[in-house]
């Protein structure tokens, strides 16, 4: 899990252009959002696209539950490892 929450990291920096953030600067249980890592609405649709794009999930933009596994990378790993569990 250490490892996809790593890549995660290193996705959500090269897909929103973090220059001034490293992987090592993201706490894998920090918020993404408002006061965590303070993305926006933007941010959180070019990220999905990035997620579905390279791991292969399916996202529903208007469920609740969506919003809970982009709450932080840790949800969002587990997320992904669920899904690929699944196939």
């Amino acid at each position: 899990m250490h490892e996809l929450e790593r890549e995660l990291k290193q996705l959500l920096i090269d897909v929103l252009n973090l220059e001034d953030v490293s992987v090592e600067q993201i706490d894998s249980q920090a918020p993404l959002f408002g006061e965590g890592l303070g993305l926006d609405s933007i941010d959180a649709l070019e990220l999905g696209v990035a997620v579905r794009k390279r791991y292969d999930v399916k996202i529903d933009a208007d469920s609740q539950t969506t919003r809970e596994h982009f709450g932080s990378i840790a949800n969002l790993a587990r997320f992904i490892s669920g899904s690929r569990a699944a196939l």
